[in-house]
């Protein structure tokens, strides 16, 4: 059957994309083979937790290690790996297509600026992106396997199992885990956090900035790499410092652990809400600033065409700079020596503004569905809407219609932030005449 290219659109084929692959996962982990119980797991079960895998979130309704079998685990690490390669995948080609629909001119512009997107091959930059992630999650197998070996697992067998999960999860900012307290057990254990940070971090970055650090020198890198590295380097500096200040003397978290341990504790508390949802300490537990930073963490996220969720670094420092310029009188809004296009800053304003709109009635429609007060509930909706996966552990015990609710935050924050982005970039349309100005009142 022949299917009108028009219809092709990015807007639509990236739902679509994520839609079948949930599907196929929720089928499969339905299977009575993939529970370790007598029977299949249930629907709903299967259908969490596909969502959450495909969407590389990390939240789960049911205990990853005890409930699924070594097939099931199989089948989320399969999906783990879908969503994440598919969402860098996608996510540059839309860059691609975006591109191409700039023009001729101007996508050759665009290509000399970024040094990192081929506009004119799209297989060439799949294939790069394999490579990319490929490299990356070998290095941090190679990296914690003799660790599981030596101090955790008695077989090889088992450390191997271990070390490819954990460091596909964490490279694809999923923050699932096979063991149930998560990475608890390993809270002052550098040898395993540390590597996992990494992944975390450079998978976060996005593929056109780690293109960028590979082939070119620093002098050289696009205003969008400047604007990630940078504003990744300062949120991980508030994120770490900033945990440390809120649990250094909390006895519930990481008060009674060695000063090395509480630095590891640290670097963890603050790399992970960039969004990869391991924990190495009970969030229930920490103290009420630190939940609110974590909450702002999460909800800018990492960098654009990663693995990571939230709104974005680009995003966020655009938005900041237009605060900072406007509460400056400035005209025009520059960052890096290049002029921000006002279309770019009114994309920047809609994004932000949607997901906070997001954010918020998930947390209504939690209020409505369940008992739990706001504070939790407002948590589990930033970390769903912005595919962290950290929770203060109310996640399984959430009635149906609040898993629900997670299910549609978690496609929506996944799925919506980039078909938005795309449809907004597409949709230049030029108006042929100009409205008389008038003034309201702002403020």
């Amino acid at each position: 059957m022949h299917v009108h290219s028009k219809w092709l659109t990015p807007v639509r084929v990236v739902p679509l994309a994520f839609l079948a692959a949930i599907t196929i996962g929720t089928a499969l982990l339905a299977l009575p083979v993939s529970t370790t119980g007598q029977g299949s797991g249930g629907l709903l079960p299967a259908l969490f937790t596909s969502v959450s895998a495909v969407c590389v979130t990390g939240l789960a309704t049911v205990d990853t290690a005890t409930f699924w079998s070594p097939t099931g685990q199989a089948i989320i690490l399969a999906l783990i790996q879908v969503g994440g390669f598919g969402i860098m995948t996608l996510a540059t080609v839309l860059l691609l297509v975006v591109g191409r629909n700039l023009g001729v001119r101007t996508g050759l512009v665009a290509q000399a600026e970024t040094h990192a997107v081929d506009l004119g091959d799209v297989r060439a930059v799949v294939r790069r992106l394999a490579v990319i992630v490929v490299t990356c999650e070998a290095v941090i197998i190679a990296m914690i396997l003799p660790r599981f070996r030596l101090a955790y697992d008695d077989d090889l067998p088992t450390a191997a199992w271990h070390a490819v999960f954990h460091a596909i999860s964490a490279f694809n900012n999923a923050g699932f885990a096979l063991y149930s307290d998560s990475l608890v057990g390993f809270v002052a254990d550098p040898w395993v956090m540390l590597p996992l940070c990494a992944a975390v971090i450079v998978g976060g970055l996005g593929f056109p900035v780690i293109s960028e650090i590979v082939r070119t020198s620093r002098q050289r890198w696009s205003v969008h790499s400047r604007v990630t590295v940078y504003g990744t380097i300062v949120l991980l500096i508030i994120g770490i410092g900033g945990f440390a200040l809120a649990e250094w003397r909390n006895p519930d978290t990481i008060a009674n652990l060695s000063t090395g341990g509480k630095v590891v504790a640290s670097i963890t508390g603050g790399v992970m809400p960039r969004t990869a949802g391991f924990n190495s300490v009970d969030y229930a537990a920490v103290t009420p600033e630190n939940l609110m930073l974590t909450n702002v963490l999460m909800f800018i996220g990492g960098g654009s065409a990663g693995t990571a969720g939230g709104v974005k670094v680009g995003t966020f420092v655009l938005l900041a700079v237009v605060i900072w310029s406007e509460l400056r009188g400035e005209q025009s809004v520059s960052v890096a020596g290049r002029t921000m296009p006002s279309s770019l800053q009114r994309q920047a304003l809609t994004v932000a503004l949607l997901a906070v709109a997001a954010v918020l009635a998930g947390t209504m429609a939690l209020l409505i569905t369940t008992d739990f007060t706001f504070e939790p509930l407002l948590f589990e909706s930033i970390s769903a809407f912005a595919t962290v996966g950290l929770s203060t552990g109310i996640t399984p015990d959430l009635p149906p219609d609040g898993q629900v609710v997670l299910i549609v935050l978690m496609f929506i924050g996944r799925v919506g932030i980039v078909t938005v982005g795309a449809a907004l970039a597409l949709s230049h349309r030029r108006r042929r005449y100009s409205l008389p100005e008038e003034r309201i009142i702002v403020g």
